[in-house]
């Protein structure tokens, strides 16, 4: 006697990738494919339907990053931040990103705390990030190199933040100011740069807000311990 199909593989897919949206665990998500191949393809359009996806606190790497960012070509937030648990993204995880068609029409990047990457697959990321307008970069071993990809590729940057970017210099604040014409807010905590350099940024764009406030009201900057 043939098994009676289930309520839910009734409904018309468009409906069933509706319904797949609200699972926000991948795991979750990854076996729920696995139930039959109508559930895969509404899997697949489900994520191509968000705008906002978050790796924070996953144990993600290049490859299965890549593949659902791949199918996420409505994606406006990309999250991918490390945390205590470990999200093992390195550059060759930001070229594979990079080819995505999604990336051209991104809001905002977090790179917070990958430590894995360098200005190499930084600069290959942002060189197609044309929409973005918040970028959270802090924590990594950037210098002026990504500085200079950003000002030149990403025109909408409103708010930077570059909180502990150690190997950043003045130079690379200036390009980036000069060049992001609508940047509103840039977090410079912890980073080796005189406070000198901050008024330098202030005389090209005076509304710039600089956080963290304080840093201009004292005459020396917090500096991140040397491990």
């Amino acid at each position: 006697m043939a098994q009676e199909e289930a309520m839910i593989d009734r409904l018309p897919m468009d409906l069933l990738a509706h319904i797949f949206v609200f699972v926000t665990c991948f795991k979750d998500l990854a076996q729920t494919s696995g139930v039959s191949r109508k559930w895969r393809e509404g899997v697949k359009q489900s994520i191509g339907r968000r705008e906002r996806l978050s790796f924070a606190g996953l144990k993600m790497d290049d490859e299965s990053t890549s593949r659902i960012v791949t199918y996420a070509y409505g994606l406006k937030e990309l999250d991918i931040s490390k945390s205590c648990w470990g999200c093992q993204i390195t550059d060759n995880g930001l070229y594979q990103l990079s080819t995505a068609k999604c990336i051209t029409n991104l809001s905002s990047i977090s790179l917070w705390g990958m430590t894995g990457i360098t200005d190499k697959g930084v600069i290959h990321l942002i060189s197609r990030a044309n929409s973005l307008q918040h970028l959270n970069i802090g924590g990594t071993f950037i210098t002026d190199e990504s500085l200079l990809a950003i000002a030149t590729s990403c025109p909408n940057l409103k708010t930077a933040v570059l909180w502990g970017c150690r190997h950043v210099t003045e130079n690379g604040l200036i390009a980036l100011v000069n060049n992001c014409r609508k940047l509103e807010t840039i977090n410079v905590w912890g980073m080796r740069v005189p406070v000198d350099s901050f008024y330098t940024l202030l005389a090209i764009r005076p509304a710039l807000q600089i956080l963290p406030q304080s840093l201009l009201n004292i005459g020396t900057i917090p500096l991140l311990p040397v491990f």
